[in-house]
């Protein structure tokens, strides 16, 4: 078996299965490389889809479609859809994350009588129980 390992291929004096690959900024920051090729793919997209359908609404109308009036109205309307996504999100991440810090019941996650019956086991076999709970509470920020 030492035989084995020993003939492992090295590369630059470290062994193969020893060498990390590197990490690119491309694998490092995967996620958000993906996330904003979908914003961009969905933005262009929704201008895209816009143009076509304001050029059709201005020929119903008899107008010819103008870029400038175009750009505004599109303009408008994307960001009115960023600030209602974006206020709701805003909302839910902050408004769970302060339910979740002032402890409501429905952040709880019900270990609190666990807790109990362990520490009434602890005082009914160690005579130092109240140190070590004292301690544990300190700890673990145990209110």
């Amino acid at each position: 078996m030492s035989w084995v390992l020993s003939n492992r291929p090295n590369y630059g004096g470290v062994r193969v299965s020893e060498q990390k690959p590197r990490k690119t900024i491309w694998s490092k920051y995967g996620f958000l490389w993906v996330t904003l090729g979908l914003f961009l793919v969905s933005l262009v997209g929704h201008w895209i889809f816009a143009w076509y359908a304001f050029v059709s609404e201005q020929l119903q109308h008899g107008q010819s479609p103008e870029v400038q009036e175009f750009v505004i109205q599109t303009t408008r309307d994307t960001l009115e859809n960023w600030q209602s996504e974006f206020l709701q999100l805003v909302w839910q991440v902050s408004g769970l994350a302060l339910l979740y810090h002032i402890g409501s019941p429905q952040s709880k996650d019900g270990n609190d009588r666990l807790e109990e019956k362990i520490d009434l086991i602890l005082k009914a076999v160690d005579k130092d129980a109240e140190k070590e709970i004292a301690k544990l509470d300190r700890a673990y920020l145990r209110d």
